[in-house]
């Protein structure tokens, strides 16, 4: 029982790179994973700080954890990731159940600090590696169909809002030439698509020949045509001429652009310490749909940040309806204790406006997308299926190029295949319809 371990995930695209790295440090210790927490007798909370609410999930989660210790003595219970190298040693006072702790770096460690654990001590694992990239690991990866694999981690923003580079430290890249090879073999294991990661993927810097992210990105479409190619998260800063024509160049790099906005207010872009200003953005977006027609455009919009005054959010109100994304993650502000806002600015937008704010943005967001969508209703779509739809097995859910969510009839189809589907309605959130042909079948 002590050499299984059941991993929970939470957060970002990143953290699930990160639970295929931790699974195959440990399956290559001798442990072997649990189909659930109950047989398990290492229990893992791959965690994620960015906001509050996350770190009050995991909490919650710890809370039923304790009880299940109670009933069964020899259960370890390890909290990895960015809330214990956020909270460091804080975390055991503030919930017994755990055990042990690693931050980001300390993944190689884990085997000898489970078994230190499992002998009585609660060790803590906490060191930043600035060289540190999981060269030559691998991922235990769920999906036969998509993969992530992370090129670079860290970040050197130091946004005002942001835990990440007190988190997951400075930014440090793959060498092309191991993520060519890793892709050239996802490829060949019959993959279709794959996400190039990093917190900041667009300052991508090979640590061997300096090559830029442009590099990268055309030598991986180069080295596996047949894959869909993409990448997230981008810095506006780093959207380049030079990238943009390394897209439009490559025709399996997806049409789809994430580009966090956070605000469309300049003074609160300033405060938020972005190192741009609206136009500066705009002009980026001006210059992606120049070279992209069609491109699907997503962002990040943070309402009620410290200072944020109504002029500023109906700025951000506005920036929504010029620019017109297909979707958005959006937020209200969390001070998270260390940042630069924490340290400097008072957090004084009232949580009731912070969510009104919100609700707001989230309104229009939807109208917009649902706009855009209901464009499509009665075309013809390429789609990747991914898996079952979560409401039916007769249906399956997939992704166009430009990354838009269709769900569609499942017929003889299987999730690998790439399909066209004809779109027949629309909400804010997905496409429906039905498929009209088979472009290639899975694994052919």
């Amino acid at each position: 029982m002590a050499r299984s371990f059941h991993i929970e995930t939470f957060g970002c695209q990143m953290n699930e790179a990160d639970s295929g790295i931790i699974s195959r440090i440990l399956l290559e210790a001798g442990f072997h994973r649990s189909e659930g927490e109950e047989d398990a007798g290492v229990i893992l909370l791959n965690t994620c700080a960015v906001r509050e609410n996350a770190v009050e999930k995991i909490g919650n989660l710890l809370q039923h954890l304790k009880g299940a210790k109670r009933r069964r003595r020899s259960l370890l219970v390890g909290v990895l990731g960015c809330v214990p190298q956020h909270l460091r040693e804080e975390l055991f006072g503030r919930f017994p159940a755990v055990d042990f702790i690693a931050g980001p770096d300390t993944y190689r460690r884990l085997p000898s600090l489970i078994a230190s654990a499992g002998c009585g001590s609660r060790p803590a694992l906490l060191d930043f590696d600035p060289t540190e990239t999981y060269e030559g690991v691998g991922q235990v990866r769920k999906s036969p169909v998509s993969a992530f694999i992370p090129v670079m981690r860290g970040c050197n923003n130091m946004c005002a809002f942001c835990v990440v580079p007190f988190t997951r430290g400075r930014e440090r890249s793959q060498p092309l030439g191991m993520v060519v090879e890793e892709a050239r073999g996802l490829a060949a294991a019959g993959y279709r698509e794959i996400t190039l990661l990093g917190q900041n993927v667009n300052s991508y810097s090979d640590p061997l020949s300096g090559a830029d992210f442009p590099e990268l990105l055309g030598a991986v479409a180069m080295a596996a045509p047949d894959l869909r190619i993409r990448f997230t998260t981008s810095h506006p800063k780093d959207i380049s001429p030079r990238l943009v024509e390394t897209i439009a160049r490559n025709p399996n790099i997806c049409r789809q652009v994430h580009l966090p906005v956070q605000s469309g207010s300049d003074r609160v872009l300033r405060l938020m310490n972005r190192g741009h200003g609206v136009e500066d953005y705009l002009e980026k977006i001006r210059i992606i749909r120049r070279a992209l027609p069609g491109v699907s455009l997503s962002t990040d919009i943070i309402a009620g940040f410290p200072g944020e005054s109504e002029e500023d959010h109906r700025a951000t109100l506005e920036l929504l309806r010029t620019v017109r994304y297909d979707s958005a993650f959006m937020f209200h502000y969390s001070s998270r204790e260390g940042t630069l806002a924490a340290r400097t600015l008072e957090d004084d937008v009232p949580e009731a406006v912070k969510k009104r704010r919100l609700q707001e943005i989230i309104e229009l967001q939807q109208s917009v997308s649902l706009e855009l969508h209901r464009e499509l209703v009665g075309t013809e779509v390429e789609v990747l299926a991914e898996s079952e739809s979560r409401r039916s097995s007769f249906r399956l859910l997939g992704r166009t190029d430009e990354g838009q969510a269709v769900v569609f009839d499942r017929g003889e189809c299987v999730p690998g295949d790439l399909v066209r589907v004809r779109v027949d309605s629309a909400t804010s959130a997905t496409l429906s319809g039905r498929r009209t042909g088979l472009i290639r079948a899975f694994l052919s």
